[in-house]
Order: structure tokens, then sequence, then C-alpha cells
């Protein structure tokens, strides 16, 4: 059974850059499209970003276009957020799962604060 977890957060200034990870373990890895999510406080868990299998197309929500970039190392079961130019805004806890998610494989996140 697969299952991914999240490791990279921390605590940064705002313009600082935090790159996140999430590593796949199990019986294999997933060969579909993976995304990262976060829910900040007091709201709702939202995408981020993502990227396919194959060709590795990316796609990003608007407020992070340009700051962060998705990438996957299949060798590694790995996918990647490299976060560039933090925002308060960008504070909460993230999250990686396929894309549409799957309940089975969501996981403890990990805490991205950005102080002003």
């Amino acid at each position: 059974q697969v299952q991914l977890v999240e490791s990279g957060g921390g605590s940064v200034q705002a313009g600082g850059s935090l790159r996140l990870s999430c590593a796949a373990s199990g019986r294999t890895f997933i060969t579909n499209t993976v995304a990262w999510f976060r829910r900040a406080p007091g709201k709702e868990r939202e995408f981020v970003a993502a990227v396919t299998w194959g060709l590795s197309r990316t796609s990003y929500t608007d407020s992070v276009k340009g700051r962060f970039t998705i990438s996957r190392d299949n060798a590694k079961n790995t996918v990647y957020l490299q976060m560039n130019s933090l925002k308060p805004e960008d504070t909460a806890v993230y999250y990686c799962n396929t894309s549409p998610a799957s309940e089975k494989l969501w996981g403890q996140g990990t805490q991205v604060t950005v102080s002003s």
C-alpha cells in the first residue's frame, strides 16, 4: 500500500524560500498526477500545484504562479515543491496527494509559516 510523507516545512521570513518533498513508499509509486494542497488556518484545503506522470506537465493555482515550482523524480519516488518569494498568506499545512485526491493518501502534512 502506497503512503505519502511530506517534509521540508519550516518557518521563514517573507521573501524566503523552502523546498518541500513528498516521498512515496510502499508497493509502487503513483503513476499518475501528483499534487500539492494546503490548508491555511480557518480555511478549506486548496489546490496548489500538480505535475503529471509522463511528460511532467505542471499546473498551478494563480496565487503561486511564478513563485512556486513543482517537479518530480520518478527514480526517487519523490515530488518536490520549490517555494520562492514566500508571503505570509502562504502560511499553511502543505499536503501531497494524487489529483484527484485519494482519501487514503492524506498524510500529516508539513507546516509552512511565513512571517512578515
